[in-house]
């Protein structure tokens, strides 16, 4: 059983629960995202595996989870990372923020969520049973294809991109 570090705004753990419960009652929780970037200033998006429980199928961003207790974020990130797309490389916190995101399937996402980047000029190793596919995409060309195609992306990856470009721009 998977759980997730229950927070208050402050990042402060105010205790554990089970994943899935916490996203049924929407309760705020750590999470993180993680960007992978080549040397083209390409962004490396993942395509979560079509039986994923929610979002399946949708393009996000390289990698994203829940710390486990006691893990730092990079740690969870990196850990992630070679689960999801085979590989590892070192990680920078950019910056962390509050959202919601319900679910048509009755799950809300609630989460803390800190942004990570990580730099990496190799093809992953995906993992199918998380990930179906995956693609290099400038910030530029993901800005256009997500305006024009919005519902190919998770609710949490346009959130966070816009975030994202702000802070790389």
């Amino acid at each position: 059983m998977e759980q997730v570090i229950l927070v208050n705004e402050n990042d402060e753990k105010v205790g554990l629960m089970e994943k899935i419960e916490a996203h049924e009652k929407a309760l705020l929780h750590r999470a993180f995202s993680v960007f992978v970037v080549n040397d083209k200033q390409q962004i490396m998006l993942q395509q979560r595996a079509l039986h994923k429980y929610h979002s399946p199928g949708l393009w996000t961003n390289t990698c994203c989870s829940h710390q486990r207790d006691g893990e730092t974020n990079i740690e969870a990130g990196k850990r992630r990372l070679q689960e999801e797309m085979g590989f590892s490389t070192e990680l920078k916190e950019l910056f962390n923020f509050i959202y919601i995101a319900p679910f048509d399937n009755g799950l809300t996402e609630h989460e803390l969520d800190h942004v990570m980047i990580g730099y990496y000029n190799d093809e992953p190793v995906i993992n199918p049973d998380e990930v179906a596919a995956y693609k290099w995409m400038t910030a530029q060309e993901i800005k256009t294809h997500m305006d024009e195609n919005p519902h190919e992306y998770t609710a949490w990856f346009k959130i966070i991109f816009d975030k994202y470009s702000k802070f790389i721009s």
